[in-house]
């Protein structure tokens, strides 16, 4: 099975009433991928065989890229049993390079052997670690500390371990999307547990619109509870947020599933979640779990400097706020 970090649903918003001709119907796939489920939206004729195709592509990125599936190659990369990637690993490291230096290491696909330790990323959670295990786990996390050098993954220490949950998925939209472009689809959106990338127009002509979940503890609902909403076409968009994936220890408490990479503690504060927009859902997936990390503060600051869409939806003297960065108002519709 594959998890994926960013937990936050979305739920994609348009009316399945057929507009106009049938040739211009939304048609949709629905299944289950990744250990999670999946929508494929298609404007115009559903291609013949694209289940078949999108299920095999599902296939191969649970082998390249689960942490829980102990013979994908991630799992054998991590266990020292290969040193070769395929394309889904080198795709999300190098798009991963490009977030942790943006975020100068406060996003890091490294910090697997923390996150497992405390009992998430396929680990089991056992006790809660003292300074000592978290200071000597540390040393195992750097993303300066793994290169790619051809097709091989080289590691500064053979006890590092690789963690792509918090990218993977998005990844896995954006190749999704190339597939139904190879069979001829032009308006499409492609929805993996909430993350997106969509083309063209809904059924009524417009931007698709996508609904963002109001994020507090207790909401696993799927589309339920809609915070507000955004339109989008030609882009990739993703959530991130605390308050799904998560456990409270014996002593009270609250572990979450994103940990600091610099201190090997939880990400706690008043950011709950962090919608973006970006080129690809990669890059969407991978900036919001960046956000979450860094904090409501220091991920308006990051935005803001490089230009990226976000919704951030922050704690403010108990009640739920909204900030939209300059490049988002495109996107948002509002409340």
């Amino acid at each position: 099975m594959f998890v994926a970090a960013a937990l936050a649903v979305i739920a994609v918003i348009y009316s399945n009433k057929e507009y106009g001709s049938r040739e211009w119907a939304v048609k949709t796939l629905n299944g289950t991928a990744l250990g999670t489920v999946y929508q494929v939206s298609v404007k115009g004729e559903m291609p013949e065989g694209l289940r078949e195709g999108l299920d095999s592509l599902f296939r191969a990125a649970d082998m390249s890229l689960s942490v829980f599936n102990p013979e994908s190659r991630l799992s054998r990369i991590n266990d020292n049993r290969t040193d070769t990637a395929d394309r889904y690993i080198i795709y999300c490291l190098e798009m991963a390079h490009r977030v942790s230096e943006i975020s100068e290491g406060m996003y890091d696909v490294t910090i697997r052997p923390l996150s497992a330790a405390m009992g998430f990323s396929g680990g089991e959670h056992t006790a809660e670690l003292d300074n000592r295990q978290r200071d000597s786990l540390l040393q195992l996390v750097g993303y300066e500390k793994i290169s790619i050098e051809g097709e091989r993954i080289v590691k500064a220490d053979p006890g590092m371990q690789i963690d792509l949950n918090s990218i993977a998925k998005g990844a896995v939209v954006d190749m999704a999307a190339e597939l139904l472009e190879q069979y001829g689809v032009e308006e499409y959106l492609v929805d993996i547990g909430g993350e997106i990338f969509c083309r063209g127009t809904n059924a009524e002509g417009k931007d698709w619109t996508i609904g963002v979940e109001t994020p507090f503890e207790g909401n696993y609902s799927m589309g339920d509870y809609l915070y507000t909403t955004v339109s989008i076409s030609g882009v990739g968009l993703a959530t991130s947020g605390n308050y799904r994936n998560f456990y409270t220890a014996e002593s009270g408490k609250k572990y979450t599933h994103i940990v600091n990479p610099k201190t090997g503690e939880n990400t706690e504060g008043t950011l709950l979640s962090a919608t973006v927009v970006a080129e690809s859902c990669a890059l969407a997936d991978a900036y919001g779990t960046m956000f979450i990390s860094l904090g409501y503060e220091r991920a308006v600051e990051v935005a803001e400097q490089n230009d990226i869409a976000a919704l951030f939806i922050y704690a403010d003297g108990g009640e739920m706020n909204t900030r939209v960065t300059p490049q988002m108002k495109h996107y948002w519709r509002g409340r």
